[in-house]
């Protein structure tokens, strides 16, 4: 037995070690690896060798003015720099709107977490299996079992649909993935489903909520719901490794998946949430037992990640505009090491 415990203690590193060599994108690996810089602005600077396009960071820390951050291209094919100030496709990160509306409905009475998809979109019986028994909760905390129409094959990425449910209609009659409550699995159709829940309670565009409660509460004129609300110069252009064009002007109608906002608004919203500030004691309550303090972002082009630590009290947002290959491992060892960039300076 003590022999078998010392051997492990010598295995267990030598295949961790084996597996990072093994399945970690060598290009990732470098940047891990290479001595820390001093600064967020050497950080970023040296993280466009490294096949972004261009990359936008802002770090918001507690009593100080909010540092901004790019480097690379806006727009590569016409050479214009990354400006820290550009609108960005936020993807997934739009999830976090969505719950704080749906935290504040449910406060409200308005809405129940503990009614079910068949109690709230009726029409869905024996459309979406499970339909009785999943409720609202556990489609805002990603345990329905609903299937993400992001795996379907048959999404036309290539010429997306301008309307929500041409997506919903592609989970509709299929098998659950699992039985609902029994394991968390992330599904965007989930969000797009309470998206829907919320337009019906409400008796309008849940996007007009979320202005309303939140953009206009927090004086966010920098946020939009939907890409064709804004002016297309404005928004940083999306590159994907395995295609030519830009693919900014691909609308995305998704709830929880469409929101176009500069780094600095959603900084301030992340914080404000974090924070307490953007929800009563009631609601935040509410918000903590549904969802996260956080989130990351992917659709074709554009990546994100939005974070905050306790610990130094700092809000780190990161946009790159591009995806596919081995991007995604590249920015998030970029953002680690920026963040570890802030925690070094910060003792």
């Amino acid at each position: 037995m003590k022999l078998t415990k010392r051997l492990l203690k010598i295995i267990i590193p030598i295949v961790a070690i084996i597996c990072t060599v093994a399945f970690t994108p060598w290009d990732a690996l470098w940047i891990w690896a290479a001595p820390l810089p001093d600064t967020v602005k050497e950080q970023v600077d040296n993280a466009i060798s490294h096949n972004l396009d261009g990359i936008i960071v802002y770090v918001d820390k507690k009593g100080k003015e909010p540092e901004f951050y790019s480097a690379g291209w806006k727009n590569r094919d016409n050479k214009i720099p990354a400006n820290p100030y550009a609108l960005f496709k936020i993807a997934s990160i739009s999830k976090l709107y969505i719950a704080v509306a749906a935290a504040k409905l449910i406060n409200k009475k308005n809405l129940s977490l503990d009614k079910t998809l068949a109690d709230y979109l009726p029409e869905l019986t024996g459309r979406i299996e499970n339909a009785n028994q999943i409720t609202l909760r556990m489609m805002l905390q990603h345990r329905s079992g609903i299937p993400d129409f992001i795996d379907d094959p048959k999404l036309p990425w290539s010429n997306l649909p301008t309307n929500s449910n041409e997506f919903l209609k592609l989970v509709l009659d299929k098998p659950a993935d699992f039985k609902p409550d029994s394991r968390y699995r992330y599904s965007n159709t989930n969000y797009l489903l309470i998206g829907n829940i919320l337009d019906r309670i409400l008796g309008y565009s849940h996007r007009q909520y979320i202005k309303k409660e939140i953009l206009d509460t927090l004086g966010l004129t920098h946020t939009y719901s939907l890409l064709n609300e804004v002016d297309l110069k404005d928004v940083v252009s999306g590159y994907y490794t395995e295609y030519d064009g830009d693919l900014k002007t691909q609308n995305f109608v998704i709830s929880g998946g469409s929101m176009v906002a500069t780094a600095q608004d959603v900084g301030i919203f992340l914080r404000a949430l974090n924070d307490g500030s953007l929800l009563n004691h009631d609601e935040q309550a509410i918000y903590s037992s549904i969802y996260v303090y956080e989130h990351t972002g992917l659709l074709p082009g554009y990546s994100s990640i939005a974070r905050y630590y306790k610990d130094i009290d700092t809000v780190v947002i990161m946009f790159v505009n591009t995806s596919g290959e081995n991007s995604w491992t590249t920015l998030e060892v970029v953002y680690n090491r920026i963040v570890r960039i802030l925690h070094k300076q910060s003792t």
